[in-house]
């Protein structure tokens, strides 16, 4: 426990997961004060894209679904070892989430549905001679030689046709033009998903959407110790003291009552989330489309006006500069009884939370939908249920709803996945039982992915800074992939141990790459 921390302040920007992350670990290994540790957060609730709301009258939703893995998040599971379960006396909120995922283990048995409605058998993966050299050469090639390469720049054609892209792809949501860089690091931290990537049995699930299941346990925690959280408060400037050094000397945010600033003290820290792939998200409803808007994305915006005051803080223009490219689409249906999971499940033979992703690969929108464990929120009544599900390709016209996914209502993509799933014939039956059917448009929700040079993303704690980290999906992590928990984990980590001087050890990046076992499971697969 590091000493003498009793008077200095620590300024989190954003209220996501890493910003939580860190907050607890000042207080568990560095001996804050919650009132010493300030959260800032520009929406009118705490988690960031880690979000789960709503009401049994107007329906649910869950912009994204955050997936975990037991092997792969590794600051994870040991921060939330030290998180008291709200619900179960005396567990963890590791215990609880790996003792439910125990209970209720994944196995899809419907990965990847054609245009006729028939389940594909996706025990081979596709791949021919050339894909297979692709692969094997890209795992060889050094990260330095991938600068501002996409997918699509390495694979030749006849590998997007594979059974094994179609599951890849919409397991982690990548498109063809996403970087090389971020794939190969996919490839290399989940590589012992190759031999399971058709069942997705290395998925593991919370009990209930990923704010109740995390974010809440993680900030009743933060609430017990006073931490002091600011909402509907979004910074938008910070000014650095004119040396050659980074230290944040204020900074500036707006509110419902006008503009403030912070100056912050000599000792004090500023730890800011450089950038958020919900930035711009918009809901719809039933019977209207959610809003395409990428304008002004407030995170986006930020780390641009920092970056401009000092070199090593990065670059968010690969991120942030095409929507077009870096969007895709969610819906949460909410259900009055279970008429329509029963027959989900029928055809699938998977009950609700055992399934993982369904795709509908020959969808324009490339469609998949998850049935969750249900009650997936706490708040549903006995007799409702709730499924989530998104579709990668906005822009393109519905196969049935002759419309751009990005401009149907609710109801309009519900329609267009009974037809997916053929049950045409009870369209209005099913109809009848909605509650609400909530679009999310989501313009960077994959900004992340996009093409860059390594230098694009800036170190968690710059060169030269005094104070000053940033915590974020893009920020650099070596080994690491973004797009995920561990992630966020592991940069609230690294930044708070590394600007307090902690010799604390971060749990190291598993580098399954190099067990043999996992290697040649890996090679066998390519040859099914």
């Amino acid at each position: 426990m590091t000493k003498g921390n009793d008077e200095r302040h620590v300024y989190f920007v954003g209220g996501g997961l890493a910003s939580l992350a860190g907050a607890a670990y000042l207080i568990r290994d560095c001996g804050f004060k919650g009132e010493n540790i300030h959260v800032l957060e520009g929406l009118s609730v705490l988690g960031g894209s880690n979000d789960g709301g709503g009401s049994p009258i107007k329906g649910f939703v869950c912009r994204g679904g955050r997936m975990l893995n037991e092997e792969t998040y590794e600051n994870f599971w040991e921060l939330f070892s030290s998180i008291p379960s709200l619900e179960e006396e005396g567990m963890s909120v590791t215990e609880e989430i790996l003792a439910f995922d125990d209970a209720h283990p994944t196995h899809s048995n419907a990965r990847l549905i054609n245009k006729q409605g028939k389940i594909l058998d996706v025990m081979s993966m596709g791949f021919n001679n050339e894909d297979r050299l692709a692969l094997g050469k890209l795992l060889l090639t050094p990260e330095e030689k991938l600068d501002h390469l996409k997918i699509s720049d390495w694979f030749g054609t006849h590998f997007f046709e594979t059974h094994f892209w179609y599951m890849w792809q919409t397991t982690f949501a990548f498109q063809k033009w996403s970087s090389l860089f971020e794939f190969k690091r996919y490839m290399n931290r989940m590589i012992f998903e190759y031999s399971r990537i058709h069942t997705l049995e290395g998925v593991t699930r919370t009990k209930y959407n990923q704010y109740e299941s995390v974010i809440l346990p993680l900030k009743t925690f933060l609430d017990t110790h006073g931490v002091d959280f600011s909402l509907k408060c979004t910074v938008t400037d910070l000014d650095f003291a004119n040396t050659q050094e980074i230290t944040v000397s204020t900074i500036h945010y707006t509110t419902e009552k006008g503009e403030g600033t912070i100056s912050l003290k000599e000792k004090d820290l500023c730890i800011v989330t450089n950038g958020c792939m919900t930035d711009c998200a918009t809901l719809g409803d039933l019977h209207t489309p959610a809003p395409f808007n990428a304008e002004d994305p407030i995170s986006g915006n930020l780390w641009a006006n920092i970056a401009a005051k000092k070199q090593g803080l990065g670059n968010p223009k690969p991120f942030f500069s095409d929507p077009g490219q870096t969007n895709w689409q969610s819906f949460t249906v909410t259900l009055k009884g279970n008429k329509l999971l029963k027959r989900i499940e029928a055809f699938s033979r998977n009950v609700p939370g055992s399934g993982a992703l369904m795709t509908f690969k020959d969808s324009s929108w490339l469609m998949s939908i998850v049935v969750a464990h249900q009650p997936h929120f706490k708040g549903q009544t006995e007799d409702e249920t709730i499924f989530w599900g998104y579709g990668l390709y906005t822009d393109q016209l519905g196969d049935y709803v002759r419309k751009p996914m990005r401009e149907c209502t609710g109801e309009e993509i519900l329609i267009e996945l009974l037809h997916h799933l053929h049950f045409d014939k009870d369209v209005a039956d099913i109809l009848a039982d909605v509650v609400n059917v909530i679009p999310c448009i989501m313009p960077y929700i994959v900004a992340q992915f996009q093409p860059r040079a390594m230098t694009d993303r800036p170190k968690v704690v710059p060169e030269g800074s005094t104070n000053f980290a940033m915590i974020s999906q893009f920020v650099e992590i070596p080994e690491d992939m973004v797009f995920t928990e561990e992630y966020s984990v592991r940069a609230a980590r690294i930044a708070v141990y590394e600007l307090l001087g902690v010799t604390k050890k971060i749990c190291p990046v598993t580098p399954h790459q190099y067990d043999i076992r996992t290697l040649f499971k890996a090679v066998n697969t390519t040859f099914r």
